[in-house]
Formats: structure tokens, C-alpha cells, sequence
């Protein structure tokens, strides 16, 4: 291992044990290097998104402690069913804003309404009809989504209750709500949240945002139809502005090559144990190092090909849910328990091969 140079503040806050959490899916390096541009017009969207992250992280904490608003009951509610409901901030910051469509309600106009309505149901759709998962509680969550949220707000994030969308500032980031993948990604977090739990530091905090990673890539695939082949294995793409030397926030096939901008600087992530990042800041370096465990999702599922949300996604959900993943897991426990689901389900197959393969090609030991 190497020791990398400090990078980024906390982007998602764990407050305590309990469930609410406030997750971005920018990483706090790339705000932090956006905020020190000497164009005002580039840097001063990304200080008002890091203040307004901090004041929402700090609300966040605030409501673990005097415990998080209910949910009300929902009678008319379906089992296996989404209820979706998404509200216009109107640029504004008071959640959830003024509702503008319901579950069942027709597109209207606003695309940034029905992209966001559109990537609730497909979120949804995968988790109940691939792993038979009702909403990402498990038992019939209502799904709310929050756009138009501030002014150039750079970021997307899930606060332990609903998802909310910034419209980007143009010249960096585009609307949140263009990448299906972005939406699954803090989508994920609520399952995490709901499930293993994973404490927000070093190496569990690192499979925290990888596990959302791998999911928000199955979400963008299965809406897509596309094989473990096809895809771009790209996480946010669609999401940079064209002045931006990049294709995507992170890689899961090329780890470190998803962007290289003279402005945002080079994508950090490793894509083994051999250049893992170790640092105090950033919770132990989470949202860098999660390129480790994302590669081995990417071997292991392209190996064996087909529909990855079918063998590759089916053994991380299993660990996932299957109550033997630890809150303070490091990779090497996650690994070992990949193997030990992929022989559960599949026996001595190609998947426990590839699921084997994967983990030793990026340098992480299986027990």
C-alpha cells in the first residue's frame, strides 16, 4: 500500500448507529478542488454547495438526536407496489417543497419532474423484481424526490428520508436527475441504511459507497437491457458539462481514468489494494478507495457475463441482506463473504470462480 496525500471533507455524515444518513454523490474532493478555481463563476456554486451540504449534514445529526420524522401509513398503498412523490424546491431549500407529481400522475413538462419520477420506479423495479425487495426498506417505503433544489447546486443527495436534486451550475455539472445511475446510487444508501448498516469510515465506509455504486450501475444496465458487456460501467455519466475533460464521476472498469480535468484535477481512485489511498481526512479516504471493491464488482460480473444484476448483483445483495455483514466490515470480510453466498446459491461453480478471481486480481484476501 501507498499513502496518499489528504484529500476532501466528510460527505456522508453517520451520526450514530441509528438509520439516518445524509449521503452526496459528488465526493467532497471534487468540491473542494472546484471551490479553489480562480474563476468566480466556477468557484462559487461549489463553496455554496459545500456550506449548504454542511448545514444539511448538520441537520441530519440534529434529527438523529431528536429522533426522524415518521412516515404516515399508507392505506391505499399496494404491496410490491411504488408510491413516488416528487416536489419542486423551486429553488428554495424548504423540504420537500410544493408537490408536483404523484404516483400514477401523467409526465408534465418539467423533464427534471419526470426523470426524477422515472428513475424512482426503475430503482424500485429492480430491487422488487431482481431480488424480490419491497422498495429499499423492504417493506413498501414511499419514495420522495425533491428537484429544483437551491441555486447551482452541485450535488444530489439522500438524507436519510428522500432524495433531493440540485440543477447543477452549467458549467461543471448538469442536472442531477440526467444519470439514472446517480438516483440508484443514494437510493442504495437507503437499503444500506435499512440492512449491513456499514459504519461511514475507512474500509466499511469505502463498501458503504461502493455497494451504492455497484447498484446504481445494475439500475442503469436494467433500464437499459444491457449485458455486463455492453455497459460503460460509468458512474454519473451525462452528468459533467462540456467544458469538463471527463467522462463520468468514477470508473468501475477503469478506476482513476474517469476524469482528468485542469480544473476538477485527475480521478483518484485505485483500482487495487496496491495503490490504496491511506489518509485521515475524507472518513479514511471513502469515496477514493471504493474504486477497489467496485473493480472486483466488474471483474466478477463481466466474467461471467449475461445480465450482471443476475449471478454478480444476486451475491452482493445476499451479502448485503444476509445479516453476517459487520457495521465495521473491511474489504476482506466483504470478500469473504461474496465467496462463501456465491457457494451458497451456485455451489462450486464458474460464479464462486469468478467471484474468487475478482477479489485476488485487485489484491484483496478472501478467509
Amino acid at each position: 500500500m501507498v499513502a496518499g496525500r489528504d484529500i476532501g471533507v466528510t460527505q456522508c455524515h453517520r451520526a450514530a448507529m441509528t438509520r439516518p444518513v445524509f449521503c452526496t454523490i459528488v465526493p467532497p474532493h471534487v468540491l473542494d478542488r472546484l471551490a479553489q478555481a480562480d474563476d468566480p463563476v466556477l468557484a462559487g456554486p461549489a463553496r455554496r454547495t459545500l456550506q449548504r451540504d454542511a448545514y444539511e449534514r448538520t441537520q441530519r445529526r440534529l434529527t438523529t438526536v431528536v429522533g426522524a420524522r415518521g412516515v404516515a401509513p399508507l392505506a391505499a398503498a399496494e404491496p410490491g407496489k411504488p408510491h413516488r412523490t416528487v416536489y419542486d424546491a423551486r429553488n428554495g431549500t424548504d423540504l420537500p417543497g410544493r408537490k408536483v407529481r404523484g404516483e400514477g400522475g401523467e409526465p408534465g413538462k418539467d423533464a427534471t419532474v419526470n426523470r426524477a419520477y422515472a428513475g424512482l420506479g426503475a430503482t424500485f423495479e429492480l430491487f422488487l423484481k431482481g431480488y424480490g425487495r419491497d422498495s429499499i426498506d423492504g417493506n413498501g417505503l414511499p419514495l420522495d424526490a425533491t428537484v429544483h433544489y437551491d441555486r447551482e447546486y452541485n450535488n444530489a443527495f439522500w438524507n436519510g428520508e428522500q432524495m433531493v436534486f440540485g440543477d447543477g451550475d452549467g458549467e461543471i455539472f448538469l442536472d442531477f436527475t440526467i444519470p439514472i445511475d446517480v438516483i440508484g446510487h443514494e437510493l442504495a444508501h437507503g437499503v444500506t441504511q435499512y440492512t449491513a448498516n456499514l459504519t461511514y469510515f475507512g474500509q466499511p465506509g469505502a463498501l458503504n459507497e461502493s455497494v451504492s455504486d455497484v447498484f446504481g450501475a445494475l439500475i442503469k444496465q436494467y433500464t437499459l437491457g444491457q449485458t455486463a458487456d455492453e455497459a460503460d460501467w460509468l458512474i454519473g455519466a451525462g452528468l459533467l458539462a462540456p467544458r469538463v475533460t471527463g467522462k463520468a464521476l468514477r470508473s468501475m472498469k477503469a478506476p482513476g481514468t474517469a476524469y482528468d480535468d485542469d480544473v476538477l484535477g485527475k480521478d483518484p481512485q485505485p483500482a487495487t489494494m496496491d495503490d490504496y489511498v491511506s489518509t485521515g481526512r475524507d472518513n479514511g479516504g471513502v469515496h477514493i478507495n471504493s474504486g477497489i471493491p467496485n473493480h472486483a464488482f466488474y471483474l466478477a460480473a463481466t466474467e461471467l457475463g449475461g445480465h450482471a444484476w443476475e449471478r454478480a448483483g444476486q451475491v452482493w445483495y445476499d451479502v448485503l441482506t444476509g445479516g453476517e455483514l459487520q457495521q465495521d466490515a473491511s474489504f476482506s470480510d466483504f470478500a469473504t463473504l461474496t465467496v462463501k453466498a456465491a457457494r451458497a446459491r451456485y455451489g462450486d461453480g464458474e460464479e464462486l470462480d469468478a467471484v474468487n478471481k475478482a477479489w485476488e486480481q485487485v489484491g484483496v484476501r478472501t478467509l
